[in-house]
């Protein structure tokens, strides 16, 4: 059933011929909306063009289920693979098409598309565009070419698009529109629609138990503590900077925003506040997501790899992070006790529960220090409620079962969702295991990793008695046992306790694998799609089996649990564990990350957000309003007075802030009337360069405009990843789309163009493939040309001028472009403030040269069959290793070694030239008879 406001934003798209920019709140079914468009389409208007980038690919996977859903023709992909006839055809055949705007872009510049027959162009993420984005140059070349055609651009993020000055308003602009409809929650229509029939909502909060509030608290105030040393530094807006907006992924992005300009003139401290605000985001979403057990093996990597240079380690409450994160796992107690409990144990004959409360006891007990573990191995407090939900929703099936037999189509299966992958493996596990017994596996996983340390770290120790440098100039990071580093006895205590418990366990492990192998039989651990088997050694086996659950729930025939398989597995369960044998429903455990349709494979009548989410929860509205007569029960698992509930109820109050704001700017915003008319990047791109050769032609025949060459540039097919092509075009520039062997850009028949930018600089120097290309391009070219380029964002500079040392050194980036240089005399470098800016450097250094050829520089670099260079002029005239010999010539420098290659054409000529003519070449009758003396030199014989 086609929701009501899906109908209307059809309609509303459909009156205007122009197209429209639609803006929907996440989880209002974008992939429906787009599916129904398709489908309305008809082969008679033309072909349509879905715009594919890597971020829409799970969009492009709700869209083909949708289609397929109902029973509709599927559009297929146009790929690089399809020879350039087929695509012409596909392209003329009026069905839709999901393509790549890198091959789109291509085919549209080599005239392999027909223009005039494509009806519109749809897109899929219009929050991640922009001006210079290869998408709005696809639809600058197509308006230009066909006015008639729309565009259609959608978008399920309101708050990226209110990032930056008048974002909206800007895209709109690059995509030609005038018409924006904005369709938030809490719109009339939307929100009459989803709250007809809305679902049992249980609203479950947890309390958190008393390490986890203190380790939040410790966070929160850390936090807080990071955010105050940020507001010292004077250079970042303080209204951003606030605890509730760190909690978002966005925060890192306002903050760099602000600091990318000036990045170079900071300080290494402030610099590392921005990731330390980071890495506290993930404790706070991870204390709430993960164990005990795996929240402190992540506390200990950090303590590892941001000992040396981290600010939140000295924070005065982080030691209350660590210290509560040990007593949620084990604590020491003194050997005594140990005795004596297990004496007592043993004398009553009983055997006690353990739990958070009430612990067991490790048999691992170091004599030398009398020092025992004692396990805590706290339970996460959302597992005992799922599980208490799963048998009450049992409970509640069977009695419905007996009083209204035909209702049984609804008690369909329970599902599950949770934040990712990990937590939907884990979670399983607990519920057709024993929770202790997974607290038990985590607890024995982190106790032998740290034996694995212990061995790695031992023989570097040993290999270590004479240091080579000072600290990291070795080139390897120190590593020293917990012993040496922490040197009070607690610490070294501990440190030996654990590794007692370890051994313990490593030398009962083998006994136990096999007397499990013996007892344990488990003939239907691959029944159903989304169970497995227990114990540790099934963990390989139960990755495979949630990751094979995610990818069929895509399908629309999924593998759905069997409920008495599932009873099966779980009364199996509840016999092995402390509580009552109790039957639990079918189950699928779903991970949000993944991005499937899930509702409408499914169909579940029970869903537990075990991880809120607005999204999913909005996708659960929508669902229950396209079934509104079927029952649906949902459960909402909330720590109560914990972060995950203010993030959730932030995120909504940021969408809702993000629809206001865009409300307003709708009100005041100023489009362009003549959108609708010829395209005005075709007008824009050439006043500019015809009011800049204007000025310089005033004292020929008074200022009049002469008739302007259209200027070509032979660009990489590899090059339209990036928007430069775009900017170039803008610029009135012809571009030719080829696939070049030797350089990125071609400007002339002497200027080649390589273009870095600064994360592909710094890879190109590591992995020497910088100076094969500036070697291929000396050989060919004449002019070479390096361009570094910048983003406009962000500083132009490699570093602080602090920073730069006198010594050469070979990591460093200014000391490897010097040899570079040094090595390729007649290597240019170019610096690029921006994309425009390199725009205008092209324009110069074409201003006085002929345009490239097309087939030459096509063939430059590319071997025949042969082996040799087709059609290279200067193969004989640079010859490497000729040119590497005459340098290393007696009186030959960097300075007339250029003359000398331009008069001779071989070594036998240089050799046979007399010193008079060698000093014209050369310079100087000094350096000339240097040379001839060694040229002349006899060679010495043995009698």
């Amino acid at each position: 059933m086609a929701l009501k406001f899906h109908q209307q934003i059809i309609s509303d798209l459909l009156e205007d011929s122009n197209g429209g920019l639609v803006i929907l709140s996440s989880g209002l079914s974008l992939a429906k909306l787009i599916a129904s468009l398709l489908i309305l389409h008809s082969p008679s208007q033309g072909t349509l063009l879905l715009l594919l980038s890597p971020a829409a690919q799970s969009l492009k996977s709700r869209i083909l289920h949708c289609i397929s859903s109902l029973d509709s023709p599927t559009p297929t992909e146009i790929t690089a693979d399809l020879p350039a006839n087929q695509r012409y055809s596909l392209y003329s055949s009026g069905n839709p098409f999901f393509i790549t705007p890198r091959i789109l872009i291509v085919d549209l510049l080599t005239q392999r598309i027909p223009v005039s027959s494509l009806a519109g162009i749809v897109i899929l993420n219009a929050h991640s565009l922009s001006e210079t984005s290869t998408e709005a140059f696809i639809v600058r070349i197509v308006k230009t070419l066909n006015g008639s055609a729309y565009v259609r651009a959608f978008s399920d993020r309101p708050q990226a698009l209110v990032s930056g000055f008048a974002k909206t308003e800007r895209t709109m602009r690059a995509l030609f529109l005038r018409r924006l409809h904005l369709w938030p929650r809490f719109q009339l229509d939307v929100s009459q629609e989803l709250e007809r029939e809305p679902p049992e909502v249980v609203d479950i909060r947890v309390s958190m138990s008393k390490y986890m509030v203190g380790i939040q608290k410790a966070i929160i105030e850390v936090m807080d503590a990071c955010l105050k040393e940020m507001r010292k530094t004077n250079k970042v807006d303080v209204d951003d900077l606030t605890v509730e907006s760190g909690l978002f992924k966005s925060f890192d992005e306002i903050v760099r925003r602000q600091l990318d300009p000036i990045w170079h003139t900071l300080g290494k401290r402030t610099k590392q506040l921005v990731s330390d605000l980071k890495t506290l985001r993930k404790l706070l979403d991870y204390l709430v997501r993960y164990d005990a057990v795996s929240f402190l093996k992540f506390l200990d990597t950090l303590r590892v790899s941001e000992s040396y240079r981290s600010v939140w380690l000295f924070a005065e409450s982080s030691y209350k992070i660590f210290d509560f994160a040990k007593k949620r796992v084990y604590r020491l107690v003194k050997a005594s006790d140990v005795k004596s409990k297990e004496h007592a144990k043993n004398t009553s004959g009983t055997k006690r529960k353990s739990n958070a409360e009430n612990a067991s006891v490790e048999a691992g007990i170091n004599v030398a220090t009398g020092v025992a573990l004692e396990e805590v191995l706290e339970e996460a407090p959302k597992w005992k409620v799922l599980r208490d939900i799963l048998e009450e929703t049992q409970e509640e099936r069977q009695k419905q079962t007996l009083s209204e037999e035909d209702n049984f189509d609804n008690n369909g299966i329970v599902l599950v969702a949770c934040k990712d992958e990990r937590s939907c493996m884990q979670l399983e596990n607990c519920i057709t295991n024993n929770p202790q017994k997974v607290m038990r596996e985590e607890w024995e996983m982190y106790l032998l990793s740290k034996i694995e340390i212990r061995n790695v770290q031992t023989p570097q120790k040993k290999k270590q008695k004479t240091p080579k440098g000072f600290g990291i100039l070795d080139g390897v990071v120190p590593v020293t046992t917990i012993q040496s580093s922490e040197g009070s006895s607690v610490c070294r205590q501990e440190h030996e306790a654990l590794m007692a418990a370890a051994s313990s366990i490593r030398k009962l492990g083998k006994k136990t694998d096999i007397a499990s192998e013996n007892k344990i039989s488990e003939p239907h651990v691959d029944k159903a799609s989304c169970t497995k088997g227990k114990g540790k050694k099934d963990s390989t086996s139960l990755r495979r089996s949630i990751r094979s659950c995610n990818k069929k729930s895509g399908n629309s025939e999924p593998e759905i649990l069997l409920g008495s398989e599932s009873e099966e597995k779980a009364s199996e369960a509840s016999t092995s564990g402390p509580r009552e044998a109790k039957k639990l429903p079918p189950v699928h455990f779903y991970a949000l990350e993944s991005d499937q349709p899930i509702l409408d494979v499914l169909k579940p009548s029970v869903i537990i957000v075990y991880h809120p989410d607005t999204s999913f929860v909005r996708e659960i509205e929508v669902y229950k309003a396209e079934n509104p007569l079927k029952k649906l029960k949902v459960y909402f698992l909330f720590y109560d007075e914990s972060t995950e509930v203010q993030k959730f109820e932030a995120s909504i109050r940021r969408e809702n802030g993000a629809f206001e704001s865009l409300i307003r700017q709708k009100s005041s915003m100023m489009i362009p009337v003549d959108q609708d008319g010829l395209c005005m990047g075709s007008n824009s791109s050439t006043d500019y360069p015809a009011s800049s050769t204007q000025n310089s032609l005033t004292r020929k025949a008074g200022g009049r405009k002469e008739i302007e060459k259209e200027t070509q540039v032979i660009v990489d097919m590899r090059e339209f990843m990036s928007s430069l092509p775009n900017v170039l075009h803008q610029k009135g520039m012809k571009i030719i789309p080829v696939t070049l062997e030797v350089g990125d850009y071609i400007l002339s028949p002497s200027i080649c163009v390589e273009r870095k930018s600064i994360q592909d600089l710094f890879q190109s120097f590591t992995s020497g493939r910088l100076f094969h290309q500036v070697e291929m391009m000396a050989r060919y070219y004449r002019i070479p040309v390096l361009l570094i380029e910048f983003s406009q964002d962000k500083s132009f500079s490699f570093q602080s001028a602090s920073d730069i040392s006198d010594d050469v050194t070979p990591y460093n980036i200014i000391s490897k472009l010097s040899l570079l240089v040094l090595h390729f005399p007649r290597l240019r470098i170019l610096w690029s403030r921006s994309l425009h800016a390199t725009a205008e450097i092209f324009a110069t250094l074409k201003s006085n040269q002929d345009d490239p050829d097309e087939t030459r520089a096509i063939r430059v670099g590319v071997p025949s069959e042969e082996g040799i260079i087709e059609n290279d002029i200067r193969a004989e005239n640079y010859n490497t290793s000729a040119v590497e010999f005459l340098r290393r010539l007696p009186g030959v420098s960097d300075a007339n070694y250029r003359s000398i290659m331009e008069k001779c054409k071989s070594l036998s000529e240089l050799a046979s030239l007399p010193v008079e003519k060698l000093a014209e070449l050369m310079g100087g009758h000094k350096a000339a008879k240097s040379l001839r003396e060694f040229l002349d030199a006899k060679y010495p014989t043995l009698l």
